[in-house]
Parts: structure tokens; C-alpha cells; sequence
């Protein structure tokens, strides 16, 4: 921990230390009110957004910046997403062919539509249609990662001087009201339509609300670790492999992917002959790591915005995100679950939209971890959701972004 030129700076032990005292703190509001339980409001992003809060009044009243150092943050999020890719199989692929395909087909055309909205409303207040491209996919569906990837190309070759900040600000609106959305959307369409989960077992991430303990044993954990470090070694050559061809991918998607080729061709083989290898595929021991990674990484997300930064362009962007906002919400609630077949898996995935459609692949992932939390697993959405989030649009939105900066250059 440094204090340099009004800047509280933290390492990154402090910072991970720190990150699981926020977890620590939402879950305790979360039993205290609920409210935020029927909502399904995740427990980081109770925790993460008070602390950002309260960082971002520090900073106005004493002048004190704080900061964090964030490289285990990623880490925790190659974790998550190799368990995901561990809990799976390629049976799971073929059974969510026919719902991958049609919420791919609908997350594409409504990212076409968010930069329309994005640009239309920028236009509006006079400004730069870039602008809106900032306040549309390079920002929400792209996260603070595409935004600050692409920045730089909107400063030096269209002029945007302060794409940075855009781009930035619009993205932690984004996160904000994306970690809000989904799990209530889900929570109303379950009520309304009454809705009960098609399947039983254990949920993929965590332990549902009405369980009481988890027996995990010495060995089971190690199975799992095993597992999750065998995964990512894979998942790192293979990303480079990729690169070599030109087409560079996150290291939590290769992973994830290392993780679904483990788990149905290699470990069904191996546990035959060697029981002492086998993790079992959706057990505690790996829903526990999920959960635990998957909330020190969002945790660290949210405490560590800053707020302040994007003060002085509050009102056109709030105006953007806003439109943003209720667009998302009812494409959400009048067209996704009607098209995924109006079921719970339907409400789980409608969760997992909310949360990618302003935010992040994470948001989408804990959305969906609150909500079946409470209401019991869904393994198809926990399925196609990170597919279709994490792979997919990513390709897509760099095409996207290509054709739109040609396109009023």
C-alpha cells in the first residue's frame, strides 16, 4: 500500500484482501434486507457498489484518489470460466444447438440496435456520432476491456480527444444498472408465469439458498484445483496457438473451451482407470471455487471504478445509458423470453442478457448465479449464455466496430 500524490494506491494482496471483506459486507446486507434477496441483486454488487460509493466520497470531500492493483482480478476470472467449461460437455453443446443458435442470432441484431440508439441519441445533444459508438457496443456489450482497447483508435485517427473517458464512464453506467436488471427481470417473469426449474441436481456455481452445508472433502478440492490448472495450461497454449493464425481471443474464453474438451473426452477416460482422478463434474468442490472466484473478480470490479471520473460528462452519457437501459429491459423482458420458449431456463438466460446487454460477461454469469441460487439450477443457460457472451459477440462486436468507424469516416 502507497500513498503517492493524493493517491491511496493498494497491492495486490491488499487489494484481494479487501475484495473479500466487500463479499463479506454484501452478503451481510443481502440477509439483512430482503429486498435485495428478492430482487436477486448478486452479493458483490452490493458490496462492490457501497464501496465504490464510498471511495468516490472520499475523493470529493478530502481529495483523496484510491486505487487498486487488479491482476489478480483476472486471474480470478480464468478460474470462473474454466469451471464453467469443466461443468460441461459436448452433450450439453448439441442439447443447446437449437437455443444457442436463436440467442446468438437475437444478441446480434440487438447489438446492431444498441449502437443505433447510441448514435441516435448522441446526435441529438449535438455531438459526435462516434460519440454514440462509445455510448453503444465498444462500451456496453464490450465492457470496460473494449472500451479501453479502443479508445485510443477513436482519439488519434477520428479526433475523439476524450474517448477514453467516454468510453469508461459509459461502461461503469453500464455495469451499474446491468448487475441491477437482470436478476429482478428474472425474478418477476419467474412469479408471474410461475415457473419451476426442469431440472434437478446441484446448481452450476454456489449452493442454492435452502442448503443448509456442502460436505467437501480434502481430496475433492484438490480434484477440482487439479482440474481447473490442467484446464488453463491447455487453454494458454491454445490461445497462443491462435494468435499464430491471427485471431486473438480472451484467455477465459480458450479456457473455457479447454474445460468442455477436458470434461468429455479426456477425464471420462482417465476416471475409469484411475478413480483418484476424478473431480466430478458438477460437484461442491468445483460450484464452490466458481462461486468464490466469480465473486472476488466482480467484487474488485465495482470497489475499484471511479466514480469521480465521470462526473463532468454525466449528462449526455446519462441520457445515452438511460435509453440504453429501458431498450435493453424490453428487448429483455418482450423478446428473449419469448423466443428462448418462455421457461425457467427462458427467465435464467433473461438474467444473463441483462447483465451482457449494459455490462459484462461476468455480470451475466453472476445474474444468472444469484438467481438460481434461489430458485434451482438451469445448466442449458450456464451453457449457451457464456458461449453466446464470451466467443461469439466478441468476434462480432470487433467486426461491428470496424464497419461503423469506416462507415462515417
Amino acid at each position: 500500500m502507497e500513498f503517492i500524490d493524493n493517491t491511496l494506491a493498494f497491492k495486490s494482496f491488499f487489494t484481494v484482501t479487501l475484495a473479500i471483506l466487500v463479499l463479506f459486507i454484501g452478503k451481510g446486507l443481502n440477509l439483512r434486507f430482503a429486498v435485495l434477496r428478492d430482487l436477486n441483486i448478486p452479493e458483490p454488487v452490493v458490496g462492490g457498489l457501497l464501496f465504490s460509493i464510498l471511495f468516490a466520497i472520499i475523493h470529493f470531500t478530502i481529495g483523496i484518489s484510491v486505487e487498486f492493483e487488479l491482476q489478480a482480478r483476472d486471474i480470478m476470472l480464468v478460474y470462473f470460466f474454466t469451471t464453467i467449461g469443466l461443468n460441461s460437455n459436448v452433450m450439453d453443446l448439441v442439447k443447446g444447438g437449437k437455443p444457442l443458435i436463436i440467442l446468438l442470432a437475437a444478441t446480434i441484431l440487438y447489438m446492431i440496435i444498441q449502437n443505433v440508439v447510441g448514435i441516435s441519441v448522441a446526435t441529438m445533444f449535438g455531438l459526435e456520432p462516434l460519440v454514440g459508438m462509445l455510448g453503444g457496443t465498444v462500451s456496453l456489450i464490450g465492457g470496460h476491456g473494449t472500451a479501453i482497447a479502443w479508445a485510443p483508435t477513436f482519439a488519434e485517427k477520428y479526433g475523439i480527444h476524450n474517448a477514453m473517458e467516454i468510453g469508461i464512464a459509459c461502461a461503469t453506467f453500464g455495469l451499474i444498472l446491468a448487475s441491477l436488471m437482470g436478476g429482478p427481470i428474472a425474478s418477476f417473469l419467474i412469479k408471474k408465469h410461475d415457473l419451476k426449474p426442469t431440472e434437478s441436481g446441484k446448481i452450476d456455481v454456489g449452493v442454492s439458498y435452502d442448503t443448509e452445508s456442502s460436505k467437501i472433502d480434502y481430496f475433492a478440492f484438490l480434484h477440482a484445483i487439479l482440474a481447473i490448472h490442467f484446464s488453463v495450461m491447455i487453454g494458454m497454449l491454445l490461445n497462443e496457438f491462435l494468435e499464430e493464425f491471427g485471431l486473438k481471443l480472451p484467455l477465459f474464453v480458450t479456457c473455457l473451451f479447454a474445460g468442455i474438451i477436458i470434461s468429455s473426452f479426456i477425464t471420462p477416460k482417465i476416471s475409469k482407470k484411475f478413480t483418484w482422478l476424478d473431480w466430478h463434474a458438477r460437484g461442491s468442490a468445483m460450484a464452490l471455487i466458481a462461486d468464490i472466484s466469480l465473486g472476488i473478480f466482480l467484487a474488485m470490479s465495482l470497489m475499484s471504478m471511479q466514480l469521480w471520473v465521470i462526473v463532468d460528462l454525466a449528462g449526455p452519457i446519462l441520457a445515452i445509458i438511460t435509453t440504453q437501459f429501458v431498450v435493453a429491459a424490453s428487448i429483455t423482458l418482450f423478446v428473449i423470453f419469448r423466443i428462448m420458449g418462455r421457461s425457467y431456463d427462458a427467465a435464467v438466460v433473461c438474467s444473463g442478457f441483462g447483465g451482457i446487454s449494459l455490462g459484462s460477461t461476468a455480470t451475466a454469469m453472476a445474474n444468472m448465479t444469484a438467481v438460481t441460487q434461489r430458485y434451482g439450477p438451469s445448466h442449458l443457460a450456464f451453457v449457451i449464455v457464456p458461449l453466446v457472451c464470451a466467443f461469439f459477440i466478441d468476434l462480432f462486436n470487433v467486426v461491428l466496430i470496424q464497419t461503423l468507424l469506416a462507415y462515417f469516416n
